[in-house]
């Protein structure tokens, strides 16, 4: 895919995030290997278009570079990422909060969002289905993924068993957001598709 200033800015956020943490804790690591690295997938990597989550598409990508670059285990890679993009004020507000998250307002655009990614324009992109919660339901808002960009990015280059560590930073992100979130499968650890069932706490 072209590696255009989005790539390169996502790149930038997760390097920067995660080489402030490995020198806290005083790792010695090749930064200059895991950019160029990064950058390589990137460029190997199928195009997903303008997808409204190609910030996880970069994700994986750099969690790729940070394994494959580092003497670190997944788990330690993992532990390395999660607290560099917990420490980053800037992530803070990025992500946001519950209320915006949450928003009802935000449900056109994602139905929207939805219908398209069944056309399957781009084969490694997201496949999803939306969920409004009821007053009845113990959740506001859900996504049924049957396609996932990461785990295909991950089987491309050849390392599926990483894909189930990224699956962990949802809940990070929930948490973050003042969110809870609920699911009982995913893809990466073998399931049809991925359950998320987000509410507030």
């Amino acid at each position: 895919m072209e590696y255009g200033f989005t790539q390169k800015l996502f790149g930038y956020f997760y390097h920067s995030s995660c080489m402030k943490q490995a020198a806290k804790q005083k790792l010695n690591i090749n930064k200059k290997a895991i950019k160029q690295e990064y950058v390589s997938i990137m460029k190997n990597a199928k195009d997903i278009g303008k997808s409204r989550l190609m910030s996880s598409y970069c994700m994986g990508a750099y969690f790729i570079a940070l394994n494959r670059k580092t003497p670190l285990s997944p788990e330690a890679c993992y532990e390395l990422y999660k607290d560099g993009l917990s420490s980053n004020k800037l992530f803070h507000i990025a992500v946001g909060n519950a209320n915006s998250y949450l928003d009802k307002k935000k449900m056109p655009d994602r139905l929207k969002w939805s219908a398209d990614s069944h056309l399957h324009r781009y084969e490694n992109d997201w496949v999803v289905d939306i969920i409004e919660g009821t007053p009845q339901d113990d959740f506001e808002l859900g996504y049924d993924y049957h396609t996932c960009g990461i785990c295909n990015l991950c089987r491309d280059e050849d390392c599926f068993e990483l894909a189930k560590y990224l699956c962990r930073m949802d809940y990070v992100l929930a948490d973050m957001m003042q969110m809870k979130l609920i699911r009982t499968k995913t893809i990466a650890e073998g399931a049809d598709s991925c359950d998320f069932r987000y509410g507030r706490k």
